[in-house]
């Protein structure tokens, strides 16, 4: 078990060196090819389904839906991944109190899609950049990626401000299989490349976020009470059931995970909800009140 732990946290380390200086890195072979296939069969109708996209960035060739963990009872094995979620809080946390589901998204690029427009996902929310990391990706394979099949194309050193020079050097097509995770920061200057196979390339995008940000999906309207009433209490707080400290994204002043229980009274008791340090301040500030001359 010791042997065990220590491999985890090395491996950990490692990975967290490799996304924080070079803006990626992949792990290998982390879920099992069952998982993957399971997933893939639950999202093989709604890809059918799913009308191509509208819009040079999305591209006329690539189709593209989300709120996954509605879609697949399998999706949670892949957006509560232990490894990717110790990677996501290492990276983010810093910034933030808890972190958030941005979004779950699959993606389907067909014959003959053109290469995607490199960007930069963090660059939704115009916030400051070259200091703060925002959000880290995570792509999933659910076919094998090749360079010829569109796979996930990755200009290494563009992250935070990053080379100046990186994003004029050619990106790299990174090829991997299912069961397989591409992780990179919000700040990477990424982009899918283009199907020149005759065959489709499949894949799931999911993205973790600072708590205090607008996710990309809506999450409480993709995840309304009645459908994240069904999930575990961790799963239900990471789409947005639970206040990021201090106070924030609360209902009637308590945290929203109240909107999951049964029997909600029709009048709450607005409740503190504050950091560690703000509870140690506010506790001197009181003392003080208490104390002082009257």
């Amino acid at each position: 078990m010791a042997s065990a732990t220590l491999a985890h946290e090395h491996g950990h380390i490692a990975a967290t060196n490799e996304l924080t200086t070079r803006g990626y890195c992949v792990l290998h072979d982390i879920v099992t090819p069952d998982v993957i296939r399971a997933v893939d069969r639950d999202l093989a109708q709604r890809f059918v389904d799913t009308p191509f996209c509208q819009g040079g960035f999305y591209g006329p060739r690539t189709k593209r839906f989300g709120g996954l963990l509605k879609r697949s009872d399998h999706a949670a094995e892949l957006i509560q991944n232990s490894a990717i979620l110790d990677l996501a809080r290492t990276v983010l946390e810093p910034w933030c109190d808890v972190i958030q589901l941005n979004l779950a998204q699959a993606l389907e690029l067909h014959p003959g899609a053109p290469a995607q427009f490199p960007h930069r996902d963090q660059d939704m929310w115009c916030g400051v950049t070259g200091e703060v990391e925002y959000l880290v990706n995570v792509m999933w394979p659910l076919t094998p990626f090749r360079r010829e099949n569109g796979a996930t194309l990755i200009w290494p050193g563009s992250q935070n401000g990053g080379d100046a020079e990186a994003q004029e050097r050619d990106p790299l097509a990174i090829e991997c299989a299912p069961g397989s995770a591409i992780v990179f920061l919000g700040s990477t200057l990424h982009g899918a490349g283009a199907n020149a196979s005759p065959g489709v390339r499949r894949g799931i995008i999911v993205s973790y976020c600072l708590g205090w940000l607008k996710p990309y999906e809506n999450q409480w309207l993709v995840y309304p009470p009645e459908v994240a009433r069904r999930f575990p209490p961790e799963l239900a707080g990471l789409v947005g059931y639970r206040q990021h400290r201090p106070n924030l994204g609360n209902y009637e002043g308590q945290c929203p995970s109240v909107l999951l229980r049964d029997g909600l009274a029709e009048h709450l008791a607005a409740t503190d909800a504050l950091r560690p340090d703000q509870e140690a301040a506010l506790a001197d500030f009181l003392v003080g009140q208490r104390s002082a001359p009257h």
